[in-house]
């Protein structure tokens, strides 16, 4: 069994060797780039094994990625980082002109796609003859529905567009994964209920909440206890953020010291995501990610603008995009590599391909929506859209979210779909979003 830091040396060796190779050679964007590298390498390594048992090449990588909890070095560890990275570098006067085109899609959104795409894959399941229940479809659907902060701000530093677009993208991304996986563990609650399964306690503890849905796994869950559980995680991790966000902000504001800037918001970071795990109201805890992310937003913006000394700001944001690539870099390399170890059903993968396009429609849906109600008082970008609709990149939390359900009959089906979407929404999408952006948008507005 390989230690703790074995594993890391693995992995940040791995990254290096095939970054490398990826900017020598095949020039790929950096993380699309390391995840088709990975995944080649997956594949051949399995085709290797199978056509030559006796040579064990995988077992090595099999078994550091075994002792990885994926759903755990996410969900807990790499994501409170990389989210505020991300919102490190967004503008919030652009994010705060586009606030209820954000909030909407955040919201209304994700609920809407969750329930075309439920729908969608509970018929496609029957027609191949899977028996899987609507509710397990649902929760399906809601793993799947909310874009991914981490690879579309990703895709987004590789890509050219109006800043008021770019701003909807990342800010929509920056806050629906919270508001995602509050539906996640609504839906689940109830189908692990349903199953008279209570193994989805550990799911809930992730998004938040130790009693979560009270009665879920005693007989169904109402209106308060819903709106309880939104209350609490959504709104009081942003509540936390901004608290612990201004009181960052005022110690960066005393002195002028790189350093000890730097320090500070790594504490702010780490410190804002572990408390918001330990603080507990009502039975529920607060949302991690949302916290950090209105944590960053105000350091980076407010605390760039007025806490900060030129030198300072080159040094702080410098050191925040140097983790940021190396997290992401981590990231999708383990994305790739998780196929050796993820137990995926090769007779699932045709629901996973058919449900692609689902997925797609699903979300053309979710910004059509609230962008047209919203559009009957404000005028939109031209194009925003199909922009939006292309460049919502699914990624590694939604793999975090399917690895993390209950082990039962249906995790198999759920989890090959989630990663059929997740590559093909990385790799398709975030090559050609670049493409689908040139036709849609203006030139003149680029």
């Amino acid at each position: 069994m390989l230690s703790l830091f074995e594993i890391a040396a693995l992995l940040l060796v791995l990254s290096a060797i095939l970054s490398w190779l990826n900017r020598a050679y095949f020039k790929l964007p950096h993380t699309i780039g390391l995840l088709v590298m990975a995944l080649v390498t997956s594949f051949g390594l399995l085709g290797l094994e199978a056509l030559v048992p006796s040579l064990g090449l995988t077992d090595t990588l099999q078994s550091a990625l075994k002792q990885i909890d994926f759903n755990e070095t996410l969900m807990k560890g790499m994501l409170g980082f990389l989210l505020f990275a991300g919102a490190l570098h967004v503008d919030f006067s652009k994010m705060k002109d586009a606030k209820w085109a954000i909030g909407s899609m955040a919201t209304l959104g994700v609920i809407i796609s969750t329930f075309i795409v439920g729908t969608g894959f509970y018929f496609i399941a029957k027609i191949l003859g899977a028996d899987l229940p609507f509710i397990w479809a649902l929760v399906f659907g809601s793993l799947i529905s909310p874009t991914d902060p981490v690879a579309v701000l990703s895709i987004l530093k590789t890509v050219k567009m109006p800043k008021s677009l770019e701003a909807k993208i990342a800010g929509e991304s920056l806050f629906n994964d919270g508001v995602g996986v509050v539906v996640f563990t609504i839906i689940l609650a109830i189908a692990a209920g349903s199953s008279g399964d209570h193994a989805w306690t550990q799911t809930i503890m992730l998004a938040g909440s130790t009693d979560a849905i009270g009665g879920a796994g005693h007989g169904g869950v109402s209106v308060m206890d819903v709106a309880e559980l939104f209350l609490v995680d959504a709104v009081g991790g942003a509540a936390l953020g901004l608290l612990a966000g201004w009181i960052a902000y005022k110690m960066m504001a005393k002195i002028d010291e790189h350093a000890i800037e730097i320090l500070i918001s790594l504490a702010l970071v780490a410190g804002t995501y572990a408390l918001a795990q330990r603080i507990n109201i009502l039975g529920h805890h607060l949302s991690g990610p949302i916290a950090v992310v209105i944590a960053g937003l105000m350091i980076g913006n407010k605390g760039a603008s007025f806490a900060m000394s030129e030198h300072t700001k080159d040094y702080l944001f410098g050191f925040w995009e140097m983790i940021d690539e190396i997290l992401n870099s981590v990231l999708f390399l383990l994305i790739g590599l998780e196929l050796l170890v993820l137990g995926l059903v090769p007779q699932y993968a045709f629901a996973g391909l058919i449900a692609i396009p689902l997925v797609l429609f699903a979300r053309f849906v979710a910004v059509s929506v609230p962008m047209k109600v919203i559009g009957t008082f404000k005028n939109f970008t031209k194009g925003a859209i199909p922009v939006l609709t292309w460049g919502g990149v699914r990624g590694g939390i939604s793999v975090a979210l399917a690895l993390s359900l209950p082990d039962n009959e249906y995790k198999p089906l759920i989890l090959t779909a989630t990663y059929c979407v997740v590559v093909f929404s990385i790799i398709v999408q975030g090559l050609t979003v670049k493409n689908v952006v040139q036709k849609a948008v203006d030139p003149n507005l680029i």
